[in-house]
């Protein structure tokens, strides 16, 4: 959403800069390939090569557009190009050869699918005349990826190079944003052709509405002014469109409680006074409320997932539904609408403003005291806390807390999967879109190290950490290499409580305290497998520990400090520890408990 273009539009601003883009040159497909990734002024790639893909690193060499930064796995390739483009909301770049190297992108393929991060992926095939006989390394990637990317492509004919590439970013940074995959047979690249880039593309049936219907703003506004009980409910979609500036507009003059979901955080600033907080599984119990007693729910850049519905059939029972999104595909999928708004929602926001302010002039603005005194009350009743830990270890929430006060509202936050990301939404305040960034959608463990290095690599002036726990950190964390190599100093807080956290909170609340394959014995007793102070100290990264809560803050100072290599602070924290509050997955939101055995007090069946 982020780009508004019609289909038919230049494929970006720097189409017109390839000053020899009107007399074609004669060159290899694989010249071809690299010089339509600089025409669409794309300035770093995360790749890895091999045998189908070689032919493309070698002009690659030459370029003085493109930093290429070699990663160690392609997974994590992809989650820095998605990192990348979560920080600077441009389309973010990884290549990879065919067969293993490609299949081991279709993690982040779908992670960024389901997300809606602009995101194109370049793949080698075999020769053309080999695709289908099972030649050596092939995989029929298009095939594979077609249900977790928003389009891809396979290029057997060189000449068709210029016009795929401005199509695919083109594709994934417009409408819904989204991963797009570009599949080239290394015959194409071997090939001799003449390099054009396209002056417009031709895209029948990309058509991506992107201004609302007048009637229907209209009948939103309407709704809106007369609300007694509205909720904002906003999406990670408001990110997307760039429209951060506009809701809060929106907020202000409406008077509605906003709720911003996990991949929405920061999309208006959490010290705003009409900000609940987050809602779903794990949200504040204000926010959770809210929604279920509103009389009105406007949707904005939201898919109605059960993650934050619960029971479907018991999510917001008495509320009209007014969904605003740019992916027709979404509005009613989950949830009947009585008001649907195709379009981007910068512009969506924009419109309706001054149609709610024209019912404010005809009708005066609703009085939405007795709401607001009744939010206030569950804020002040169940606020967001945590108890000390009965073992001694260090408390995960004041961790982060600590970290998030001590960082500030500027730094890049970056989460893995599990307790810690759901502690890292919680208790670390957003002012800003894009500093908090994570694998909502698929949930990926492993995420948060490269795609801290790829949002270091996007916002370089900015402080980036990444929150991992000691299982995610396991599965990338050899991207360290990568991040000592290229000069990329991330930090990282583990959290470790020695265990699969999420999934052992799990066990306790629901299988009898019966802890199956969650223990990984990596901080908790004598033995430490690994040591994760000498594994930085390998990779070349400075290690730290912290074990006493009186030295939380000290130890953050001085990682705060180190600016020439990573840091990884090794947290060891209580396996006890928990998330809420909590609603059970298949439950109904109203059975929300704001701690183990405590549901908050209201009404059920008001």
């Amino acid at each position: 959403m982020t780009n508004t273009a019609s289909a038919n539009a230049r494929p970006g601003p720097s189409a017109a800069t390839v000053a020899d883009s009107v007399r074609p040159q004669e060159m290899t497909g694989a010249q071809s390939l690299i010089k339509s990734i600089e025409a669409t002024g794309t300035d770093v790639i995360f790749g890895l090569p091999g045998g189908a893909i070689l032919p493309a690193y070698d002009p690659l060499m030459d370029s003085t557009k493109l930093r290429h930064i070699l990663v160690r796995h392609e997974q994590a390739g992809g989650h820095a190009a998605s990192g990348y483009a979560h920080a600077t909301g441009r389309v973010g770049v990884t290549i990879a050869t065919s067969g293993p190297g490609a299949t081991n992108l279709v993690t982040p393929l779908a992670d960024a699918n389901m997300d809606s991060i602009p995101m194109v992926a370049i793949t080698g095939q075999v020769g053309a005349s080999m695709i289908g006989t099972d030649a050596f390394q092939e995989a029929d990637i298009v095939g594979i990826t077609l249900p977790v990317t928003k389009h891809n492509f396979l290029v057997t004919d060189a000449a068709d190079i210029p016009r795929v590439i401005a199509e695919a970013f083109h594709i994934a940074a417009t409408g819904r944003p989204g991963p797009v995959l570009v599949d080239v047979a290394k015959s194409a690249l071997q090939a001799t052709t003449k390099f054009s880039w396209p002056n417009e593309l031709v895209l029948p049936g990309y058509r991506p509405v992107t201004k609302p219907h007048g009637k229907q703003i209209r009948e939103a506004a309407r709704l809106l002014a007369a609300a007694k009980r509205p909720v904002l409910y906003v999406g990670g979609g408001i990110i997307r469109s760039g429209a951060s500036q506009v809701l809060r507009k929106l907020t202000d003059e409406s008077g509605a409680a906003v709720v911003t979901t996990l991949m929405a955080r920061g999309a208006l600033p959490d010290s705003h006074p009409q900000n609940l907080g987050m809602p779903g599984m794990h949200g504040t119990v204000a926010a959770v409320a809210a929604l279920q007693k509103a009389d009105l729910v406007v949707a904005l850049g939201a898919r109605f997932d059960d993650r934050v519905t619960g029971k479907l059939s018991s999510f917001a029972p008495r509320a009209a539904i007014i969904h605003a999104d740019i992916d027709p595909a979404e509005i009613g999928k989950n949830r009947e609408v009585d008001v649907p708004i195709v379009g981007d929602l910068k512009e969506v926001i924009t419109d309706l403003l001054p149609e709610l302010a024209r019912e404010h002039e005809l009708h005066g603005k609703p009085d939405l005291g007795a709401w607001w005194r009744q939010i206030d009350d569950w804020r002040e009743t169940y606020p967001l806390g945590y108890t000390p830990t009965a073992d001694g270890l260090l408390a995960p929430q004041h961790v982060i807390e600590r970290l998030g006060q001590l960082a500030g509202p500027d730094a890049i936050y970056v989460a893995g999967v599990g307790q810690h990301q759901m502690w890292a939404s919680q208790f670390i305040r957003y002012e800003r879109p894009n500093t908090w960034i994570n694998s909502g959608g698929l949930g990926t463990m492993g995420f948060s190290i490269p795609a801290a290095m790829g949002a270091k690599v996007g916002e370089p002036d900015r402080e980036v950490w990444a929150i991992d726990g000691d299982g995610c950190f396991q599965m990338t964390n050899q991207e360290l290499a990568t991040c000592v190599i290229n000069e990329i100093p991330i930090k990282v807080a583990l959290i470790n409580n020695s265990s699969l956290g999420m999934v052992r909170q799990w066990q306790t609340l629901f299988y009898d305290k019966r802890y199956s394959n969650t223990d990984l014995h990596t901080g908790h007793g004598t033995r430490r497998i690994p040591d994760f102070v000498k594994l930085a100290a390998a990779y070349g990264c400075a290690g730290l520990r912290v074990e006493h809560a009186s030295d939380v803050d000290a130890t953050i100072k001085r990682a705060q400090e180190i600016n020439d290599q990573p840091v990884v602070i090794d947290f060891n924290v209580s396996r006890d520890a928990m998330v809420w509050p909590m609603v059970a997955a298949g439950v109904s939101n109203d059975d929300i408990q704001y701690a183990r055995g405590i549901s908050p007090a209201w009404d059920r069946e008001e």
